[in-house]
């Protein structure tokens, strides 16, 4: 039976939590407080629920949990002319990433940068990101997985030549952060701003 923590997570929950059953062994409750009180944090920010993905004919769906921040248009040199979602997760969101597409993985772009605020209109462009370029059977797609003020540390568990089905876990992004969704111009989006969805499950966009 799978546990619906991200494997990310364990040495944050366990670490912690090894610390607090030591010290109230020994007796030092008051002092094990903390220590439980992080490893219950991190079991709760790194949790990931297995989901039921939804088949829609031509449609994209969302790569993460969070609130819709922007719809703009854009030029991508994968995608081409392409419409942007950018989604911001709180700490209190699900923070694992998932397939918008069914497709192959055609490529890993890192990208080494600053770390802005992840709702910072900015962040996309000056971030630290990691793209993954989705080549998929209706379209090209690219998610790109923005760090922030707080998430310093970016996980991509996908690369070149990877088959992944929609809604598959593609990575995660540690304690805040913003993940975009690219799209082909001619999208039908069905998401604006202020809207919240949940990764892999909610339709973004249909595509053309």
């Amino acid at each position: 039976m799978r546990l619906p923590v991200a494997r990310e997570g364990w040495p944050f929950i366990a670490i912690p939590g090894a610390v607090a059953l030591a010290l109230t062994l020994l007796g030092r409750r008051r002092l094990a407080a903390p220590f439980a009180a992080a490893s219950l944090a991190s079991l709760g920010f790194f949790r990931d629920p297995d989901r039921a993905i939804p088949h829609v004919a031509r449609g994209v769906l969302a790569p993460a949990d969070g609130r819709v921040t922007a719809v703009e248009q854009c030029d991508d040199p994968f995608v081409g002319p392409a419409v942007r979602v950018a989604i911001f997760l709180s700490p209190l969101d699900v923070h694992v990433n998932r397939a918008p597409v069914t497709g192959v993985v055609s490529d890993v772009l890192y990208t080494p940068g600053r770390f802005l605020a992840a709702y910072d209109p900015a962040a996309g462009e000056v971030n630290e990101r990691c793209t993954i370029r989705i080549r998929g059977e209706n379209a090209r797609v690219a998610v790109v997985q923005v760090a922030g003020a707080v998430a310093r540390r970016i996980v991509c568990r996908v690369g070149p030549g990877d088959k992944l089905a929609a809604g598959d876990r593609i990575g995660m992004i540690r304690f805040g952060s913003r993940t975009d969704c690219l799209m082909p111009r001619g999208t039908e989006v069905t998401v604006q701003p202020g809207d919240h969805v949940t990764g892999g499950i909610h339709v973004i966009g249909v595509l053309p």
